[in-house]
């Protein structure tokens, strides 16, 4: 058998010799280790099922975190957009309110007018009846306020003899 000496050279000396066995020795336990360890099937299972858990673990503390922080952000989007509806809707019913007060106030401006024509209109009308009245039938209608039966039977009289004609009128003409 031939020795060979990986450095290519053979050893000077017991202590350059015992150095080169030592080392060998230390290369030939790495190897053997490595080997032993490839071979250690399960072992090496066992080690890549820990660092999968490790690493599914650190995923789930992401995608919660990344959750949350989504989460966050789309209560905060809704809480401005809530906000905002709210505040449109505020300004909204302001515009309103102050359109319905303005109509309202032009409604009873326009009623307050049309009372005060129909009361010109009908005190012009009472005066215009006062003076095409003659004096006895005033005097009758002033003791007619005091006493208004008599005056009340005239009237409903009148108003009979009128309703009477209205109809025999429309019953002969049509």
């Amino acid at each position: 058998m031939k020795n060979r000496n990986p450095h290519g050279s053979g050893a000077k000396g017991p202590d350059e010799l015992r150095q080169q066995i030592e080392q060998t020795r230390s290369q030939l336990g790495d190897t053997v280790a490595q080997l032993v360890g490839k071979a250690d099937v399960k072992g090496r299972a066992r080690a890549r099922a820990a660092d999968l858990r490790d690493k599914a673990g650190a995923m789930t503390v992401q995608l919660r975190a990344s959750a949350a922080h989504a989460g966050h952000s789309v209560q905060d989007t809704a809480a401005r957009t809530g906000h905002a509806v709210q505040d449109r809707a505020s300004r909204t019913g302001h515009v309103m309110q102050d359109r319905a007060l303005h109509a309202g106030h032009a409604v009873q401006d326009r009623a307050l007018h049309a009372g005060h024509a129909a009361q010109d209109r009908a005190g012009r009308a009472g005066q215009a009846v006062q003076v095409a009245v003659p004096r006895s039938v005033r005097g009758a209608l002033r003791s007619g306020r005091r006493r208004p039966g008599p005056l009340l039977a005239v009237g409903v009289l009148g108003a009979a003899a009128v309703s009477a004609a209205v109809v025999w009128r429309r019953r002969h003409h049509n």
